[in-house]
């Protein structure tokens, strides 16, 4: 599933490969320089009358020097409550999380999954608090929350 899905660069240019041998291709590309790598997973949603898009992304972070992502938008004609939604971001980076999660343990990349989820019971989204981090942990991944999922709420939530 992960390999039909369509993948490009915050520069627009289009990932024609399949996205496991992108990332690898991108991990050796980058150790060969010198930079040690951290890869950060997450997802943001927008809702628009009658459908709602999706944006996920691939951070990679260089230890001390910068970072880029790869980008993949979706959209559902449907619509969903709020905890549904978020769940649902949860579920999109989860997948990716755990297609690349032997990759990244071979090269010994750092993993973590963010969600979009606020950790401040004021707000809606944290009634997705619980479940999200639930299954994000017991999937054996590294689970940020806002305000420290930077990879969703700040990276994929610009792109959507």
């Amino acid at each position: 599933m992960l390999d039909s899905q369509k993948w490009r660069r915050l520069n627009g240019q289009k990932i024609s490969q399949p996205i496991l041998n992108a990332v690898e291709q991108t991990i050796k590309s980058e150790h060969a320089q010198g930079h040690k790598l951290k890869v950060c997973i997450g997802t943001d949603s927008q809702t628009y009358h009658d459908q709602i898009e999706f944006a996920t992304v691939i951070v990679f972070l260089r230890e001390k020097k910068g970072g880029f992502m790869f980008i993949n938008n979706s959209r559902i004609l449907n619509s969903m409550s709020l905890k549904e939604r978020m769940i649902t971001e949860v579920a999109k980076s989860v997948e990716v999380a755990y297609s690349l999660c032997d990759l990244l343990d071979r090269y010994h990349v750092e993993l973590e999954v963010h969600a979009d989820i606020n950790t401040d019971p004021g707000f809606q989204s944290n009634t997705a608090l619980k479940e999200a981090m639930g299954y994000i942990l017991s999937m054996g991944f590294v689970f940020k929350a806002k305000p420290d999922a930077f990879a969703s709420s700040s990276c994929a939530d610009k792109v959507i």
